[in-house]
């Protein structure tokens, strides 16, 4: 397995300028794509095995957990239903 990496040491590395507009579609996916990685992981499921119960293909879900890509509704719902959760989705004052 690769080292996980947080995303304000990643955004450091990176030096990604946090008034870019994709900065904040960038910190959620990559916090998604950690968080459900985490969760695959606390069953002991490849990423195959997540994919084929969430209706994708390995490669998308790589692409997901690595924060490569922003993910629709739908596809969180599927994602969530594979890991037996319920996707919750809040908003907070700021």
């Amino acid at each position: 397995m690769t080292e996980r990496t947080a995303w304000t040491d990643l955004r450091k590395d990176l030096g990604v300028d946090r008034a870019h507009p994709a900065y904040e579609a960038a910190r959620i996916a990559f916090e998604l794509g950690a968080e459900v990685r985490t969760q695959r992981e606390r069953r002991g499921w490849s990423q195959t095995e997540l994919a084929q119960r969430a209706g994708m293909t390995q490669s998308a879900m790589a692409r997901f957990e690595a924060g490569g890509t922003v993910p629709t509704l739908p596809v969180l719902e599927r994602i969530a239903a594979a890991l037996d959760m319920r996707l919750s989705v809040e908003l907070k004052s700021a």
